[in-house]
């Protein structure tokens, strides 16, 4: 490991997990450093287990232990947009984990300056993305930066960690050790022994919340201007609100399982599980409501730009200046996407019903798909027909000429 800070001081993005708890232990016990943890609470935390993490990371040996709530702050500058673009990384994955890693990165540079502090821990391996991401936003924000990573610098395994700690008589859930969850706002990711490989499945117990719901039901959603701001209707103060009260009644249905395959940002190929009930379901209604809202062209580049917006996003790259371009363009598109859209929840799946808008363009005095028209005639279908087809019929007489000359 490269030598440390010279005032010994170091920040520590701390979530209690395995990788973690090792670099808590490791810098304060084994590098004597004044280890100031942070964990910044992207949806993953109650207070209760706020109150148990405090305690646990001053068990390891931190100096200080502080917890920043961005919940509202992740979503107004991020999933809103993932909304608004209806993102799911190659048609699946809603970017629950790499969508919050910028805003909490920016956090805990935040924090880093307030303490006057350069030199910043994180656990993550190298073998992953989140090194990239939090290494270019702590780069960006503190340029001077010293960027420490125990699990990284000496190649650990999971299996040392947990030796490690035990040695050092860390009290940690072992078992559950077996899996890494991360758990956030717009979904839980879920990695074990089973997504380091090609061919098998997560088993059921590995999933954080179990699917005991058997009940069909039928929920009622409603976008203004593309945000998610009722339930049943009932109103929510804030789009946070919503999102955690819609995940707190689709979850047990197990619906939002998963196995993302991806590339990732190093060039290797990486698998990992997730859970996304209540990201998968808005992502979802909010398409079905804005085909019923948006026209063709807006519908089409919205397409083109959400594949790059989400790719661009999941490679660490939220603080490129085009995000903020792209954003605005997502945004303009939101202003008639207001509505209701009808959702039944079944066990490990749902079903979208239908919607009810006053800006649907589905409307019947226009004429009804495959049954009538009120708005032109056959004549002027036959006019229509042969000028947008003309390009074509000239290029087909063209070179049928020359192909039988």
């Amino acid at each position: 490991m490269e030598s440390m800070n010279m005032n010994n001081k170091i920040v520590l993005a701390y979530s209690g997990g395995l990788d973690t708890t090792y670099c808590a232990v490791y810098l304060a016990k084994i590098k004597h450093m004044e280890v100031h943890a942070i964990t910044i609470n992207t949806g993953a935390f109650s207070d209760q287990e706020l109150n148990e993490l405090g305690k646990r990371a001053m068990a390891a040996g931190v100096k200080s232990f502080k917890c920043i709530d961005v919940r509202e702050k992740y979503y107004n500058s991020c999933i809103r947009y993932l909304i608004y673009a209806n993102v799911l990384k190659n048609g699946t994955y809603p970017l629950s984990v790499s969508s919050e890693r910028t805003a909490q990165a920016m956090a805990i540079a935040e924090y880093a300056n307030i303490l006057n502090i350069s030199c910043i821990a994180h656990g993550s391996t190298g073998a992953g993305n989140d090194q990239v991401r939090f290494d270019m936003v702590f780069q960006y924000m503190i340029p001077n930066v010293q960027i420490v990573t125990p699990i990284r610098d000496n190649k650990l395994s999971r299996e040392q960690e947990i030796e490690f700690l035990k040695m050092h008589g860390v009290d940690f859930d072992f078992k559950k050790a077996e899996y890494s969850i991360n758990k956030g706002l717009w979904g839980t990711s879920v990695g074990g022994k089973e997504t380091l490989t090609s061919n098998t499945y997560l088993p059921d117990q590995a999933w954080p919340v179990q699917a005991t719901e058997k009940q069909i039901r039928d929920i009622q959603l409603t976008f203004t201007q593309g945000e998610l701001t009722a339930i049943d209707g009932q109103i929510f103060n804030h789009p946070v609100a919503a999102i955690e009260y819609l995940q707190e009644i689709a979850q047990p249905y197990g619906i939002g399982r998963d196995m993302h395959v991806g590339d990732t940002i190093i060039g290797i190929k990486g698998r990992v599980g997730f859970e996304a009930a209540a990201p998968t379901i808005i992502i979802k209604a909010h398409h079905l409501l804005e085909k019923h809202v948006l026209t063709k062209w807006q519908l089409y580049w919205k397409d083109q730009l959400a594949m790059w917006y989400g790719n661009w996003l999941h490679e660490g790259q939220m603080m490129d200046p085009v995000m903020r371009d792209m954003e605005c363009l997502f945004e303009s598109t939101q202003k008639m996407v207001t509505g209701d859209v009808f959702v039944t929840l079944l066990p490990y799946r749902f079903v979208l019903t239908g919607i009810q808008s006053q800006h649907d363009l589905m409307s019947a005095k226009f004429g009804m798909y495959g049954e009538m028209n009120s708005a032109w005639s056959g004549e002027d279908v036959k006019g229509f027909s042969k000028i947008f087809g003309n390009q074509s019929a000239i290029y087909q007489s063209v070179n049928h000429l020359q192909e039988n000359g």
